[in-house]
């Protein structure tokens, strides 16, 4: 199956050296000093955000990241914790956040705001980019994912159903074009259901990731009844399991609701100071021209590490915000062997573009492949990009998480025919 090309996109091509995508499956470019973060485990999410102590006390809890309301005209709950000190102060603390949109809910719905029957897509356009502009300034990078909030509605109803899918298409077309990741939470007897039906739609722009609420106790992250197993197959799915309840832990008692992920979520800088001076590096290698000189004891906003030549100790060299890399072993991060947490890995999310792809051990169709292969609309998380055999008209491929290889031309980067930036060579 080749990549679907329209005329007006293909004059991009010419002019950008970008390809073209029609839905479902929509384009999306990263920042240099960026990077995507999975979370995979136990969450909850609370409609205040909780305050930096109590976080603090709930490190005893099971659970690693949060839920955080960043905006919407039908959010309810004040958010005086909701700086960017705070955000700094808790994803130090080791918390993944998850960040969520409570915007225009749907005609049929029961919130005050809802959105037009004729003009949701343009509606959804604004609130993309006033969530892209909250979630700025909190200091949640590009990369990362917001999830729209959308609530319960009566889906029998036609054209209600017809303008929640424009709004949930245009939201995640925008996201991609303010290059975020575009997660989308609704209820699995609604809006799972119309997502799902819509997943293979032409008429509609998949989201990189479902997260739905059926408080049912149950946090599998399989086994949905109407979304099979082979949609958002790829750290790309959340479940709220368990709604309103109160829970307790260092003290502190909070009203949560329950959630389980695997899928991305909020991506943020860290601080470090390095022990010594240090270079920079336009790539993770010191083969790489030299961007600066860094003096002993500067604070590096760092997004993320990566693997290199050894130094010292560690193959480990860590993502700057500027796009630059440093080697870890001179950086004062936990571990000085290998990669240290909050600190994730770092990836680029793409949906790949036709089903049954397969995964093999090396950059080419000659490498043995892995067992099972990934359906339409998944995830390749990729670390890096090489040279291998050619697969339609690029000889691209692109290095997953997993340490398995994918050819590029079955990925929606930025190029089918070379490398993308800003994906680093392997």
């Amino acid at each position: 199956m080749f990549k679907i090309k329209v005329l007006i996109a293909a004059l991009a091509v010419l002019m950008l050296g970008t390809p073209a995508y029609a839905e479902p499956t929509t384009p999306i470019t990263y920042n240099a000093g960026t990077t995507a973060t999975r979370y995979t485990g136990l969450a909850f999410d609370t409609c205040t955000a909780p305050t930096l102590a109590q976080l603090t006390a709930w490190k005893a809890s099971p659970y690693r990241a949060i839920g955080i309301y960043v905006g919407g005209v039908n959010r309810t709950c004040a958010q005086p914790q909701l700086t960017p000190a705070w955000v700094s102060g808790a994803t130090a603390m080791g918390w993944r956040l998850v960040p969520i949109y409570l915007g225009l809910q749907a005609p049929c719905g029961t919130r005050r705001y809802k959105m037009s029957t004729t003009s949701s897509n343009r509606e959804a356009v604004r609130e993309a980019d006033d969530a892209v502009a909250k979630a700025k300034a909190l200091g949640l990078l590009p990369g990362g994912a917001i999830y729209n909030d959308m609530e319960n509605y009566d889906r029998t109803n036609t054209v209600c159903r017809n303008a929640v899918l424009h709004y949930l298409s245009a939201w995640t077309k925008e996201l991609h074009l303010q290059r975020y990741v575009s997660g989308i939470y609704a209820n699995l007897s609604s809006g799972a259901l119309d997502l799902a039906a819509a997943y293979n739609s032409t008429s509609y722009a998949r989201p990189d990731a479902l997260w739905i609420a059926r408080w049912d106790g149950n946090s599998a992250l399989t086994g949905w009844a109407g979304v099979p197993n082979t949609f958002w197959a790829v750290g790309q799915r959340g479940k709220q399991y368990r709604g309103d309840h109160a829970e307790s832990y260092g003290g502190v008692t909070l009203n949560i609701d329950n959630d389980r992920f695997d899928a991305p979520v909020a991506s943020v800088v860290y601080r470090y100071t390095v022990r010594t001076t240090v270079y920079s590096y336009s790539g993770p290698s010191t083969a790489y021209p030299i961007r600066s000189t860094i003096p002993a004891n500067t604070s590096l906003r760092l997004v993320c590490q990566t693997f290199g030549p050894k130094i010292g100790t560690t193959t480990v060299w860590d993502k700057l915000v500027e796009g630059t890399y440093v080697t870890d072993y001179y950086v004062r991060t936990p571990n000085k062997t290998g990669y240290s947490a909050p600190l994730p890995g770092c990836a680029f999310p793409f949906q790949t573009t036709v089903n049954g792809l397969s995964r093999r051990h090396g950059p080419g169709t000659a490498y043995t492949a892995y067992p099972g292969t990934l359906p339409i609309g998944s995830l390749a998380w990729v670390t890096c990009q090489a040279p291998g055999s050619k697969v339609g008209t690029t000889a691209v491929w692109d290095r997953l998480t997993d340490g398995s290889w994918v050819t590029d031309y079955y990925v929606a980067t930025a190029s089918n025919t070379t490398y993308s930036v800003p994906i680093r060579r392997c």
